[in-house]
């Protein structure tokens, strides 16, 4: 199934980075080693170079869980599904150099995420809440951004690169990726690849787990850096997924392309990016598995996003005011066709899924934020966004004459297509120093997150109904309406950081089964989307303690409980309290460490779709796991190496994603890898 020859294009740009480095006719002269400081305990935001992350992860998804107060959704090897705070899908704004990218999968196989392996990026931001404006409407759960940062290169040093190998027993893991700059002072050529192939991991009772898949990426970026404070650059990158399987789903992904073209424009005052990407994505339930339903089907579908941002920034004084406005357009077609076994090609159409589905929001914002004499920060944000929302083959008769507009009032008091908003958002952030060494913060925010294609437009039609999933075309915005304390101590030896949220939401907006609810016409059991209101609480915690020059230690624990309070039941898909203790031991080339990952069990749940959601794959028990990992740096060298869950412990995260089978309305919990072993080799010059 899968091919063991390395991409040409991989390959190019790995001979060049070794040739550089080895065979150069003047000696290299490598960056001089520096030990490193402790970097400042952060809750939020949180900042972290990508390269710091010494274990392989299988995409920015995989990454993410790493940090503290983020858990994530798996369906199998990749398509690691972030959520932060209790939120998810598109209640976090995920940024890719500066660009929205939304998968092509209904059932999210290929969150944005999935787009993003670590190695091609160099640094990873995360703001919890509802913390900034500027990048697009909503984000009430916060922003990912996975960004890179091209340094401008010297006359003494024309060119830097970087080249990574790694393996992943269990799953046989192997990651091959370049990063290889060269130009001078006006200008670069940066060329980044990147190549993952996996087969299936066993569970910590050696059961196999379908999550295989083959990766490659590559991107290709030319910049003008006239000075320090100048820049420009235009990026082509192009990736690709193959046979990617997945245990929590009734489908795989033999195929998924993703293209995307950046402009990125900065000086001093002014900052402007455009972007454009397309996502091509492929499931069915036959050409990677046997077939077990009584008809094939397959899915084709495609995600095209367009959009930009300008910002300028104006200082007056002693305040600095970022004034913008930005644009994102997202179209998205998928339909799913029907064929008998026998069949060779599937000639059926039996649903629009996403029936040219339109969303465009055009936005506009303003930043402002001043430090006071005495170390006091204030900020504030606002911005208001246009929603404009269609779905143009609504009316398009699929097999039998049904069409997603008949499905929509079918379910739906208020069916009508065309939708438009106007969503006003806005916070305040004030931190007040108490100390040299503590300080405490208050934040105050609204912000509103508009419904995506799917809670939208989805028309997966079915003869058996609680088969069917139907998007809510007319639903509301959601209104997050959120507050958030911060305490921050930092002493000599010791280190604290806490943070409370409360978050109260006006037309949550719930997949749920029809029950003939308030708005619904039917009652049996699809899969419907309706507003609610909401209610999500919870505490982020970490300490850090130096115990001496090269030891470190540190806590970290995040828990958030959400309620559904019009039908008082909680919300599917929260996940428990989880957490980190960790000690690392570091002096001069070496890092040695040890992590204890772990989570409560959780029986807040919606698993009966009989009388709710049937969202979540019932009550999880707890786990505690544990990490070996350990770093050598000599040179230009870099050899990390490590052992995952040690004692080959059985365990999932309680969050699931549910199953996209059109057979199968059953959630799916899928178990974690067991013990696997790992090392990762990385040469820079």
């Amino acid at each position: 199934m899968h091919h063991k020859t390395l991409p040409p294009l991989l390959g190019s740009v790995l001979s060049l980075c070794i040739h550089q480095t080895l065979f150069a006719a003047e000696p290299v002269a490598l960056d001089t080693l520096v030990i490193e400081a402790e970097r400042p305990l952060q809750i939020n935001p949180v900042q972290q170079d990508a390269q710091d992350r010494l274990a392989p992860s299988a995409d920015g998804g995989d990454y993410l869980r790493s940090i503290n107060g983020v858990s994530g959704t798996r369906m199998g090897g990749r398509g690691i599904d972030p959520i932060i705070r209790g939120q998810s899908q598109n209640r976090l704004n995920i940024l890719l150099d500066g660009a929205f990218v939304h998968g092509g999968c209904p059932n999210r196989m290929d969150p944005p995420t999935t787009y993003s392996p670590l190695d091609t990026y160099d640094q990873v931001t995360v703001l919890k809440g509802s913390q900034t404006v500027r990048y697009g409407g909503g984000g009430s759960g916060g922003t990912v951004l996975m960004e890179r940062n091209t340094p401008r290169l010297t006359a003494e040093k024309p060119s830097r690169g970087r080249f990574s190998m790694g393996f992943k027993g269990n799953s046989d893991t192997r990651d091959i990726g370049a990063d290889v700059t060269a130009g001078n002072p006006q200008g670069f050529v940066r060329g980044i690849a990147h190549w993952s192939e996996a087969d299936n991991y066993n569970d910590g009772v050696n059961r196999g787990v379908r999550s295989s898949y083959q990766s490659q990426s590559g991107t290709l970026m030319f910049g003008y850096t006239p000075d320090a404070h100048t820049r420009a650059d235009i990026s082509f990158e192009s990736s690709r997924e193959d046979d990617v399987l997945f245990a929590g789903a009734g489908m795989d992904a033999p195929e998924s392309e993703h293209q995307a073209v950046r402009l990125h424009f900065k000086n001093k005052y002014l900052k402007a990016e455009l972007y454009y990407s397309d996502v091509f994505h492929v499931m069915d339930n036959f050409s990677l598995r046997p077939l077990v339903a009584p008809m094939k089907m397959r899915v084709d579908s495609s995600s095209k996003t367009l959009g930009g941002r300008f910002s300028w920034t104006l200082h007056t004084g002693d305040w600095n005011t970022l004034l913008g406005m930005d644009y994102q357009q997202n179209q998205r077609t998928a339909e799913r066709f029907a064929g008998m076994p026998s069949a060779s090609q599937l000639g059926m159409l039996q649903a629009l899924m996403w029936p040219d589905a339109d969303l465009q929001q055009p936005g506009v914002f303003v930043e402002t934020e001043k430090t006071l004499r005495n170390g006091d920060e204030f900020k504030a944000g606002l911005r208001y966004d246009h929603v404009s929302a269609s779905a143009d083959t609504a009316e398009q008769a699929t097999m039998g004459g049904a069409t997603a507009g008949d499905l929509y009032r079918l379910y739906y008091a208020d069916a009508e297509t065309e939708q438009t908003e106007h969503n006003i958002g806005g916070f305040l952030h004030y931190n007040h120093v108490l100390s040299s060494q503590t300080d405490i913060g208050l934040g105050l925010s609204r912000s509103l997150r508009t419904a995506d294609a799917t809670e939208r437009y989805l028309a997966a039609s079915n003869n058996t109904a609680m088969m069917r999933w139907v998007g809510n075309p007319a639903i509301k915005p959601e209104q997050h309406h959120q507050i958030e304390l911060s305490l921050n101590w930092e002493g000599s030896a010791l280190s604290s950081s806490s943070t409370l949220f409360y978050n109260q939401v006006t037309d949550y907006i719930l997949r749920d089964r029809a029950h003939g609810q308030s708005g619904i016409l039917q009652q049996d059991k699809a899969t419907i989307y309706r507003n609610v209101d909401a209610t999500l609480y919870g505490v982020e915690w970490a300490l850090q303690w130096k115990i001496d020059h090269n030891v470190t230690a540190k806590t970290e624990v995040a828990y958030v409980r959400a309620h559904n309070d019009d039908d008082d039941r909680p919300l599917a898909q929260t996940p428990p309290l989880e957490g980190s203790a960790s000690v690392e031991y570091q002096a001069q080339q070496w890092l040695l460490g040890s992590r204890l990952r772990f989570a409560a069990d959780q029986d807040r749940v919606d698993d009966n779709m009989m009388t709710g959601s049937g969202q979540d794959a019932g009550s999880s028990a707890g786990f505690g796991v544990l990490d070996l990992y350990g770093r050598y740096r000599w040179g230009a060298v870099e050899l990390s190496a490590g052992v995952e869950n040690v004692f080959d412990r059985l365990y999932a995260y309680h969050v699931n994603r549910a199953n996209a089978d059109p057979f199968s309305a059953e959630a799916i919990r899928v178990n974690e890898p067991g013990r696997s072993a790992w090392m990762k080799v990385q040469l820079s010059f």
